[in-house]
């Protein structure tokens, strides 16, 4: 059983800094795109930032130069550093993973249950 295990949410003050944390395990064969979206009452889900297995970023204009993602395919970990942080980043954020389970199936999306991001002074 494949699962994301998000970590690192919490409230923070306009202008500091956290760090998202994002594991998958289970029974894991690749890895693909990894990435991380966030949603706010009444708004889509919209992506932050992704990043493939060869370490080529995107990322939403709004976060650009603030947010930085990044990865370790050894230990299967995406992580979202956010710095300079704005009341409009306050979100869920949510682990985001393209993942198969063995050679010869087919990769599926995998989302993370969410953690909360508040910035607020």
């Amino acid at each position: 059983q494949v699962q994301l295990v998000e970590s690192g949410g919490g409230l923070v003050q306009p202008g500091g800094s956290l760090r998202l944390s994002c594991t998958a395990s289970g029974s894991i064969f690749n890895i693909y795109v990894m990435g991380w979206y966030r949603q706010t009452p009444g708004k889509q889900r919209e992506l932050v930032a992704d990043i493939t297995p060869g370490y080529t970023t995107n990322y939403a204009d709004s976060v650009k130069g603030r947010f930085t993602i990044s990865r370790d395919n050894a230990k299967n970990t995406v992580y979202l550093e956010m710095n300079k942080l704005k009341p409009e980043d306050t979100a869920v954020y949510y682990c985001y993973s393209q993942m198969n389970s063995g050679l010869g199936f087919a990769p599926r999306d995998y989302w993370g249950q969410g953690t909360q991001v508040t910035v607020s002074s």
